[in-house]
């Protein structure tokens, strides 16, 4: 499926930035989803990977940035070094559903998207029940608490992400921490998927590492440093 039935010339300049760390198993699934958009810039932000991620990488055609080590650092790198007019942050784990450049230039074409930032609908590669029980309960958790996490992406303009100070430089939580400015009322789902691996919750249990995350999400929101949390997170 193709981008938006528009001439290069006149799409939206968007551009793509995905932080790294030993992500060379499951990048390749990642960009290939991202060709459906051939025309937006693809930036790819390592933070020291020892698994050939960044030669890979630029062998896909991407630019490649070596940033400090730390997700919301890479985040912010990234969109300092990007040219378009729109922002998509995407974990290296998630691949897009075939239709989001549509949905994505639905969203871009919309006038009020000026002031909100999109999300997409979190699907889990796993046939077990329990996954569609974690999806259910953070596409809840996106839409009813504005808490979307960076495993189902998120687009926004440049002048909006700029304004509220983009990522900030933090280990963990750098999506919650931006979603939390934006506020619910200004993040919108996407009408495609995220499908995020889901290898983490299938080696620690479907039931404890959800459970896990929300003590995390509660510490956090209690005031305690994220570089802890990161520790707490593995």
């Amino acid at each position: 499926m193709a981008a938006p039935h528009l001439p290069p010339s006149l799409l939206p300049r968007l551009s793509l930035v995905i932080p790294t760390l030993d992500a060379a198993a499951d990048l390749p699934a990642t960009l290939e989803s991202l060709a459906a958009w051939p025309e937006a810039e693809r930036i790819v932000v390592d933070g020291g990977s020892a698994d050939g991620t960044a030669a890979l990488a630029e062998a896909a055609g991407c630019r490649v940035l070596a940033g400090p080590r730390g997700r919301g650092r890479q985040l912010a790198a990234g969109a300092a070094a990007a040219g378009g007019d729109w922002l998509l942050f995407l974990h290296a784990d998630t691949r897009l559903s075939p239709g989001w450049p549509q949905a994505a230039g639905a969203f871009l074409a919309d006038p009020r998207s000026r002031d909100r930032a999109g999300w997409f609908r979190l699907r889990l590669d796993s046939p077990a029940a329990a996954a569609r029980r974690v999806e259910r309960l953070a596409n809840w958790r996106a839409r009813r608490l504005g808490l979307p996490y960076g495993d189902q992406g998120l687009l926004i303009g440049r002048a909006l992400y700029e304004s509220l100070g983009g990522h900030p430089p933090l280990p963990l939580m750098e999506d919650v921490a931006l979603a939390r400015r934006l506020g619910r009322r200004r993040l919108v789902p996407l009408g495609a998927e995220a499908l995020t691996s889901a290898a983490r919750y299938e080696r620690d249990g479907w039931w404890r590492r959800p459970a896990r995350n929300l003590c995390l999400l509660a510490l956090y929101f209690a005031g305690v440093a994220p570089e802890r949390l990161a520790r707490l997170y593995g």
